[in-house]
Order: structure tokens, then sequence, then C-alpha cells
């Protein structure tokens, strides 16, 4: 019999320990949060999608053609039926320039020949000016070379029909936005704040150097004044924005995310993008006390840079980076671990004997040690692209979770007790928990149904937070989040397993018989839709409480004897753990005793 997968955090099952879930009406803008559309992406975005080929063999096929969600894949065809009649010398102009940055850039992707468009979005002026920035010479080379784009941009919109149907849009976008993305955001900011026990600076008080006339006099005073500036964190919805890809800027105080209206932020890579918002700000309030870090941090950077001359040579830059690392890596792992540790302690407690509490015990640190080495191995990429005190942060993140003491009180300690003779034998040190962490990567990939759920899987972790939602008896938001994230994961079995359960869970609140049978449908389908997507890698238990859960719907209706079935195919499966071998067993009991 296959060795069966460790359930704890895969099927989602127990009781989050994390604080309180993030309720609905959670103020992002009260920290520096705000989600919605910007008018000057749409526009460079659409002007674009007007750039056709010139060899007739393409029918005039788009130049730009990236892969977008099914609701972008809309939008598209939208915005083409209403610039059908585009002027053919403006058209003719876009295509021109699009095509010569292409060739120009051969080797990129179009979602990467999209990024450099998106970033010279922010370089101009509100719409409807859309003015080009008043100094050019300090902008990055990539966004030099497509600034000459943005007068094409402002013809578009006088020429085209986009100035009218803007405002419309910019409802349609929101509207999407308000279904996942919203909430989405709301989860990634509320865990992570919670995690760090504190909130964004949203003020930044720069010392500026000041020179006023002295009276009565041709001197000069010279003093000092503060200057605030306001920080913020945008998350843009973008119908037009490659689908899978974030598109993360940072202009001076603000942080623009640009992604997809329907995309999940709680299991993307904008988690680091919010983080950087949050820890830049601290990492700057305690630069004095940083010279020690920063010398450690050059020779090292040195050594780094040496495999990868990419690699950023800023010290102080690194120490940031390095925390933002950490935060990730080490919130998932000690998500994971509270999940899997309370789930084993009821595990332990419906136990019969000592030797299946000890077997459970023994699991779970397995199952911890695996998470640790993923962790390690992680920190250790990390380390490589230039983030060189992540191994430094993750160990000093330990401290805040146990005390909950705030992020922003707690570095300076950090800062100040770093100690360069250890961290230089920190390779060294780790390197037999990352040769694990490989080896269980390799593993993974031969026999997938053999695979400990990793706190670095995105799928894991939605589905961890969902069943916070679960816990919270919010069934409704929790079929939602589900639903949703079957958009990016259409044929994933756990996922259709929980909206069954959500559907017999709401099912078991309902009073109304017609109500009630329509659930009980619902997470019929849903049960079979676990069966028809499982392959050979499914595992095992999540069939065997599948099968179980679907006769028990079916023994509901008296129809016994597909029931019957249906707990046969689980007592087929076998005493799997984590499974319903036992419930099946007891169920057919009772199902077969009035035969005899």
């Amino acid at each position: 019999m296959r060795k069966a997968v460790f359930l704890f955090v895969l099927l989602a099952l127990g009781v989050a320990v994390r604080a309180q879930n993030v309720p609905a009406n959670f103020n992002l803008e009260s920290y520096g949060v705000k989600v919605e559309p910007d008018k000057r992406v749409m526009l460079v975005l659409a002007t674009l999608e007007m750039a056709q080929s010139f060899d007739p063999k393409d029918n005039g096929a788009r130049l730009i053609n990236t892969t977008l969600s099914e609701k972008g894949n809309a939008f598209r065809e939208e915005l083409a039926r209403d610039n059908a009649a585009l002027p053919v010398d403006l058209r003719r102009k876009i295509s021109v320039f699009v095509n010569s940055y292409k060739k120009r850039h051969a080797n990129l992707s179009d979602a990467e020949l999209v990024a450099p468009f998106i970033s010279m979005a922010y370089a101009l002026q509100p719409v409807p000016d859309l003015g080009d920035p008043n100094v050019t010479s300090d902008l990055p080379g990539e966004l030099q070379d497509v600034l000459d784009f943005s007068p094409l941009v402002r013809e578009f919109y006088r020429r085209s029909t986009i100035s009218g149907k803007l405002d419309s849009y910019v409802k349609e976008y929101t509207a999407d936005a308000d279904a996942t993305l919203r909430p989405s955001t709301r989860e990634m900011v509320g865990e992570l704040l919670d995690y760090l026990h504190t909130r964004p600076e949203l003020i930044y008080a720069e010392r500026v150097k000041t020179t006023v006339d002295r009276p009565g006099s041709k001197q000069k005073i010279e003093g000092y004044s503060t200057r605030e500036h306001n920080r913020r964190f945008f998350v843009v919805p973008e119908m037009l924005a490659p689908q899978g890809v974030i598109n993360f800027l940072n202009v001076r105080d603000e942080f623009y995310v640009v992604v997809p209206p329907e995309t999940d932020l709680s299991v993307s890579e904008a988690r680091r993008a919010f983080l950087r918002f949050v820890v830049d700000a601290i990492v700057l309030s305690h630069a004095k006390e940083a010279d020690a870090m920063r010398d450690w941090g050059k020779t090292a950077l040195e050594e780094v840079r040496k495999s990868d001359p990419q690699v950023p040579p800023d010290a102080f830059l690194a120490i940031s980076r390095s925390l933002v690392a950490a935060v990730d890596i080490r919130e998932k792992q000690y998500l994971a671990e509270r999940v899997a540790t309370n789930q084993a302690r009821q595990r332990i407690t419906t136990a019969k004997t000592d030797a299946d509490k000890r077997a459970v015990s023994a699991e779970l640190e397995r199952y911890k040690q695996s998470l640790a080495d993923e962790s390690t191995q992680e920190l250790y990429e990390d380390y490589q692209r230039g983030a060189v005190f992540a191994f430094y942060f993750a160990d000093e993140l330990k401290g805040v979770e146990d005390s909950g003491f705030d992020i922003a009180n707690s570095l300076k300690e950090m800062i100040v007790g770093f100690d360069a003779t250890k961290e230089a034998s920190r390779l060294a040190s780790t390197a037999e928990a990352r040769r694990r962490a490989i080896a269980a990567r390799e593993e993974r990939k031969k026999n997938p149904q053999n695979t400990t759920a990793s706190a670095s899987n995105p799928l894991v972790t939605r589905l961890t937070d969902i069943q916070k939602t679960i816990d919270a008896k919010d069934y409704p938001r929790a079929d939602a989040d589900l639903k949703a994230l079957l958009q990016t994961y259409p044929k994933e079995p756990r996922i259709y397993y929980n909206i069954g359960r959500v559907a017999g869970l709401t099912a078991s609140t309902l009073t109304e018989q017609d109500q009630q049978t329509a659930k009980l449908r619902e997470a019929q389908e849903a049960y079979s839709n676990v069966i028809r997507n499982a392959t050979v890698d499914t595992d095992p238990a999540l069939l065997s409480l599948t099968y179980v859960a679907l006769a028990r719907i079916y023994e509901f209706a008296n129809e016994n004897e597909y029931a019957l079935k249906l707990y046969d195919k689980a007592i087929e499966i076998g005493e799997v753990p984590a499974g319903a071998y036992k419930d099946a067993m007891a169920a057919k009991a009772r199902l077969i005793k009035p035969q005899q």
C-alpha cells in the first residue's frame, strides 16, 4: 500500500491558530493600502493592444499577445470592438513603435515586454493631461527606452473611443476587483501585520537643509526643516495585466502592485511587495545603528556577486531585502507549524492507544523538520540573490513570534545584536538541512503522492487561510473564496473537497427543505468532482474522506444501495492516516444490519 500523505496542512481540516480572522469591514486605507484601478495604466496597455502585425500572413494579429485571465480576454475583445474604427494612421504609428521595440528586445516574452510600459505609465501626469515627467535624465534606462511611446498614448486618448468609455471601464475593473482582489488584500495585509505585530509607517519625515536671508544683512542663515511625505501602497487591478505576473513599482513614497482583478494576493508575490512597504521605513529609521551589519554585508555581497554580478552591492539595501525575505518565509513556516500542532493535538485526543499517540507526535516532528529544512533552503536561495542577512533575521523573528513585540520596536535590538563571527559560519552550519530539503524536493518530483505539504505551497497556504473562515462559520465567504481559487486551480481535488464540505455545513444550518436539498446537491457535485479530477498522485486519504462524505449524502437521500458502494470504495483504500476507513466500516455495518 502506498504511503499516505501527512494531511495536517494538506487538507486544512484543523483549527486555525492565528489571531482573529480579518473582518470584512477591515479598513485597508487606515493601513495606507488602496485597491483601485489607475487610468494611466489602463491607457498605456490599451494603446499597446492596438498594435498589429504588418505581415499579411498574420491577418492583422496583435503584436502584443500576453496571456490574460478569462475576464481579461473578454475585456480585450471588448476593447477591440470599441476601437475597430481606430484611425488607420494612428494604428500604424502605434504598430511601428511596438514592432521596432519587439525587434530590439527579441529575447523577451510579451509579459516581459509589457513591464517597462507599465512603469512608464507611472511617469506620466494624471488623465487627461498624461504629460511627461519634468525631468527624464534620472529615469532608468528601460523606462527611457519606452518614454517615446507616451505621445502615442496621448494621441490614442484623444482620437479613440476610450476617453468616453474610461469611466465605465473603471467601474468594470472595480466590480471585478471587489470579488476577489479586495478580500484577499485584506487577508494578506491583516495576516502579515498580525505576524509582525505592527502598523505601517504612513508618514515619512525628511530633514531638509534650508537657507534664508539674514535680516538686514547679505549673509545667509542655514538651518533645517522637516518635510513630511505620505506613504501609500496601491493594489492596482488591471484587466490587461499578464496572468500570473506581479508588476511591482516603488515610485518615491508610493508602492504599486499591478495585477489582474481576480488575483488572490494572499498567495502571490505581492506579499513581498507589501512587506517592502512595511519594512523599508522601519529599517531606514535604524540606519545609524547598522554599521556593523554594513561592514559584514559588503564582504558577503562581494562573494555573492562573483556568481551573479546582477546582485546589488548596496549592503544597507541588503538589510531591508533580507528582512523582507525572512518575514515572508518564516511567517509561512510559523503558520504551518501552528496549524499542524493543533491538528496533531486533536488527533492525539482521539487516539486509543499510547502507540497511536506517539505515532502522531513522531509524524508531527518529521513534518516540522521538513518545514524547517525547506525554509532553510529558501533562505539560502534568497541569500544567493543578495539577501545575505536572511538567515540572521529568520532566527531573530522567532523571538518576535514568541513575545508578541512590535517588529518596529525590536529591530534596533536585532541590528545591534548582529554577530559577524557567528554569521560567517551560517552557510556551513545549514548545509545539512539544505541537503535534506533538496533531496525532499527531488522525492516530491518522483513521488508526488508521498509529498508532505510545503509551507511555501501557495495552494496549501490559501486553503489554510480559508479554513479559518470556515472555522468562523462564515460559509458564504469561504464558498466564494474557494470558487475564486478554483479559477487558478481548475482541476484541484482539494478545492472541490472543501467546496463540498462548505456546502454540507451550510445545508446543516438551513431549515427550508428546498434550500437544504439544493446545497446538498452542490456538495454532491463537488465531491463527485474530487473523484473525476483524481489522478494516480491524488492522496488516498482525500479520496477516502470524499467517498464517505458522498456516501452520507446518498444515505441521507435513502439511496442506500449506492451509498454502500461508496463506503466500499473507501474501505478498499484501506486504513490510511487521516482517512475515513473506520467511518466507512461503521456505516456499512449499520446499513447491512437490517438485512441479516
